[in-house]
Order: structure tokens, then C-alpha cells, then sequence
């Protein structure tokens, strides 16, 4: 007669017996290990004694040994338990992620040790968590900014970026009008486009809204959408407004008083050639660095402006005004044979026109870079931020001379043509109770709707900032991470605040 077989549960109840209760527990269909907590596949004998012998269990016996405070034993009521994710590993995950730590810091031995002899808990892997857990903190982020927007009225804003990989990469930003405070602002999306142009931008405005609203788009609540002035953004806008009837589209006024901004540059060639030359004297320089501070010691070095951050280069313009006689000093003391950089400079510092130049471009334009740091503040109210164009206008047609001329120009028309901003204007006046509505207003935008206007936005500068964060994750040693992870992590990043 056959040598009848060992029943699953009296099995694994056996290796409870076995190895203590300390170690192992079974709920009769699962063999599962306290030490790990982990399931451990009992079909086989060796499987469970090639489990007992790997480093970790080993580590996590020892820690329960020099433990001096009993710990809590995990008892299998049902299979469910085995399958839930660990929370110390998801917590650890999403730790790691708000402090943009990147998670092979992990697989550091000084820094699993550290952890592991204070926490006395096993640190997992950095696979573990890439695989498992951050995935399931990008849900968990997604879920929560769901159950905050709700049936909220909201605004959206986009833009698209290249990155050092060379990916168009278009980030999603949306926030809640309310009433009686200026709503909440998260990183709805990021993706990469194959194309950055009209149709795309649509269709992926139409995506990140089956994103928010997964069970049916709630087209009459997003009353506002931003971008900047690209003519395929202008396009894509009125494709989307066909979808979304309350929408307007505004586009941003920041890179409006910027475009104002790079008109001026255009009209005072001698400044700037003035301020690219001397940023090129004194970089990577520290023999020249030296000589300003010891002839200018009371000054800070000079600027260097971006030109693609706005209104950095009117600043720099501000600076050589108030700092000219110092400059000269600095420049005329170097040697003009030791680079062309130079020579041009003395050039530029002796040209008798470059003073008078100064004065009149910090006199008339000088306050544009402090009215662009007053529009990039987030939660302004609507009338405070059309208040603050409306003073940049009116300051701008004072300037005197034809190029005050040209510059008025470029203002009123860069004004004229975003109509969004002229209906957000009107919208504005209402809630001021100063005008009636206008003809250009959406038929289907009601008078309900236009109340959740006193703290929209007219700028996309939240947007920038998503794209600061992208570029803090994407550093030269992260190039190797997959964009769904990318996407994960910066979503997490960006909405560390709900």
C-alpha cells in the first residue's frame, strides 16, 4: 500500500513546530514568516529551508533576538493579509520621493546599516520599492487630489518644454476657484509629446481631464485655461473651448510683459552688448574676480541675466546704471590685450552715449522686473493682478521719445491680442460691480460661474515652476529612469502639500 500523503495544513504546521511560533505562522493554507513578512512557498521542503538561510531572515532573526522590547507577532487571520503592501516600505517610498532622494541611495551599505540599526526593521531594496511602491504612491497622490477638486470649478494650465533628452515633455497644472480664498494648485499631468502642435495639446488637455474626473469628464467646470502665446497654444484653444463651452483662455501675462521686456533689450544694443561682455569677463575668472572686489568691494559682482527668466535682463540694466563709475574702475584696470571680451568692454564703458542710455531706460522701464515678481505671486486676486498690468500700461506710455513710442506699442498690442485677458477684465469689473457683462463673455458661462472668478489667475507661472522641479528629478545621474517612473515621482514631488 502507498505511503499516503501529508495534508497542506498539517504540513505547514509542522514548520511552525518546527521553527517556533516566534518564527513562522500558518493560518493552515499559508506559511507565512514574521521575521520577513513575507509568504513563503512551502510546496517544497527546500524552498523553506533556502528561505530560513538568506541574509535578510538571518538579519531579522538577530534583531529579534538583541530586541529588548517584545515585539507585536502578525497573526494570519485569512490569505488577505499576505498580499497587502508593507506600510514602512510605503512610507520609506514616499519619503525618499518628497525629499527627491533617488531610491538606489538604497542599496548604499553605511546608509542600510544606519537605518537598519536604529528602525529595526529589514530596509527592502531599491527595486522593491521602484517596482512595487511607486507606482502605488502616484495612486495614492492622484486619488487624494480627486477627492479635494470634486465637483470644485477649476483652471487649467499647460506647457511644453524640451528637456535635456531632447522629449517635447507638456506638464498639466490645474487649481480650484473658490470663493472665499484662493484654491489649492497641483501637478494634474506630465508626458512626453511627439509633436508639439495644436491637435496634440488637445488631446492631451482632453487626457489629463479623464485623469481628474475618470468616471466622466465634468466639461462645465473648468471655467479657465492658461498658456502662453505659442500660435498652436491660441489654436489648440479654441479646438478645446468647442468641448469645454464656460472656458476661457487667457494667455499669460507674465510672458506678455516679458515679449515688452525683449523689445527694450532690441532698442539698447550698446547695453547689452555691454552686459554679455562683461559676464564673459568675469566667468570662470577668479584673477579678475579678485581685482573687482579689491577696486569695488562694496558692490556685488555683475549679473548675469538669462534671457529666457523673465526680466532678468532689465535688472541687470538696473545694476550697471547704479553701478557704472565702479565697473569703469574694474574694467579700465585690466589688461586689454589678455581677451577680446575685454577690449570690447573698455570699448562699451568709454562710449559717452551708454550713460545716458542707463539713465533712461531704469528711469522709464526699470520697475518692469519688480511688477513681473508681483504677478508671479500665486493666490492674488483677480482685480490685483489686472491693477498690476494696468499700472505697467499706463507707466509704459509715459516713456518719452520714439522708443518709449515703440515699446507703448508693443505693450498695447501684445494686450490686444489676448482676448481672454480683455473678458477676465470685464469679469473683474462685475465682481467690482463697475460694468455689465459683455458681449465677448461665453453665452453658456452663467452668472453663478463668474462669482468663482475673484481669484483666478492670469499667469502660467505655476507651470514654470512644475518645470523646475523636472529639471531638480532629471539630474545628469537620473537619465536612465523610465518616464512613467518620471511621471510618478514628480506628481508625488510637486503635490508633497495636500
Amino acid at each position: 500500500m502507498p505511503k499516503a500523503k501529508s495534508s497542506v495544513s498539517s504540513c505547514l504546521h509542522s514548520y511552525v513546530n518546527e521553527y517556533g511560533n516566534n518564527i513562522f505562522s500558518s493560518d493552515g493554507e499559508v506559511l507565512f514568516c514574521k521575521v520577513c513578512n513575507v509568504k513563503v512557498s512551502a510546496l517544497k521542503r527546500y524552498t523553506v529551508e533556502q528561505h530560513i538561510s538568506r541574509e535578510k531572515h538571518t538579519r531579522g532573526v538577530e534583531r529579534q533576538k538583541e530586541s529588548e522590547k517584545p515585539k507585536t507577532q502578525l497573526l494570519l487571520t485569512d490569505t488577505s493579509i499576505t498580499s497587502k503592501k508593507s506600510s514602512f516600505n510605503l512610507e520609506l517610498c514616499q519619503t525618499l520621493l518628497l525629499a527627491n532622494i533617488p531610491l538606489n541611495k538604497l542599496n548604499n551599505e553605511h546608509f542600510r546599516k544606519f537605518l537598519e540599526k536604529y528602525i529595526k526593521v529589514d530596509i527592502p531594496d531599491e527595486s522593491t520599492l521602484r517596482k512595487n511602491y511607486v507606482e502605488l504612491c502616484y495612486n495614492d497622490t492622484m486619488q487624494k487630489i480627486r477627492d479635494y477638486v470634486g465637483n470644485k470649478k477649476i483652471w487649467v494650465s499647460m506647457d511644453e518644454t524640451t528637456d535635456v533628452e531632447g522629449r517635447y515633455v507638456v506638464n498639466v497644472i490645474i487649481g480650484t476657484l473658490e470663493l472665499e480664498n484662493a484654491g489649492k494648485i497641483f501637478l494634474l499631468h506630465t508626458d512626453v509629446l511627439e509633436k508639439a502642435n495644436n491637435s496634440k495639446i488637445a488631446k492631451m488637455f482632453d487626457k489629463s481631464m479623464f485623469i481628474l474626473w475618470p468616471l466622466g469628464i465634468k466639461h462645465d467646470n473648468v471655467l479657465l485655461f492658461l498658456s502662453d502665446a505659442a500660435p498652436y497654444m491660441v489654436k489648440a484653444g479654441k479646438v478645446i473651448q468647442n468641448l469645454y463651452s464656460k472656458m476661457i483662455h487667457v494667455t499669460c501675462m507674465a510672458h506678455a510683459v516679458h515679449r515688452v521686456a525683449e523689445e527694450i533689450r532690441t532698442n539698447f544694443q550698446d547695453i547689452n552688448k555691454l552686459i554679455s561682455n562683461v559676464k564673459k569677463v568675469f566667468l570662470k575668472a577668479p584673477y579678475r574676480v579678485e581685482i573687482f572686489k579689491t577696486i569695488a568691494p562694496g558692490i556685488p559682482l555683475p549679473p548675469e541675466p538669462v534671457l529666457t527668466r523673465w526680466g532678468t535682463w532689465i535688472n541687470a540694466a538696473n545694476y550697471y546704471c547704479e553701478h557704472l563709475s565702479d565697473i569703469k574702475k574694474v574694467i579700465l584696470e585690466l589688461d586689454k590685450n589678455d581677451s577680446v571680451a575685454i577690449k570690447d568692454t573698455i570699448e562699451q564703458v568709454l562710449n559717452p552715449s551708454l550713460e545716458t542710455n542707463l539713465i533712461y531706460l531704469k528711469s522709464n522701464f526699470g520697475f518692469i522686473p519688480s511688477e513681473i515678481t508681483q504677478l508671479e505671486t500665486s493666490g492674488m486676486l483677480l482685480s490685483e493682478s489686472i491693477k498690476c498690468i494696468k499700472k505697467i500700461e499706463s507707466l509704459i506710455q509715459k516713456a518719452p521719445n520714439k522708443i518709449g513710442q515703440t515699446i507703448a506699442t508693443k505693450m498695447e498690442n501684445v494686450i490686444l491680442k489676448n482676448n481672454g485677458f480683455k473678458i477676465v477684465t470685464n469679469i473683474s469689473e462685475m465682481l467690482d460691480g463697475k460694468s455689465a457683462r459683455g458681449e465677448d463673455i461665453p453665452e453658456d458661462l452663467t452668472t453663478d460661474d463668474m462669482t468663482y472668478f475673484k481669484y483666478a489667475p492670469i499667469t502660467s507661472v505655476d507651470v514654470e515652476r512644475s518645470f523646475s522641479s523636472y529639471k531638480n528629478l532629471l539630474t545628469d545621474r537620473r537619465r536612465h529612469l523610465l518616464f512613467d517612473n518620471i511621471r510618478h515621482i514628480l506628481i508625488v514631488q510637486c503635490n508633497n502639500a495636500i
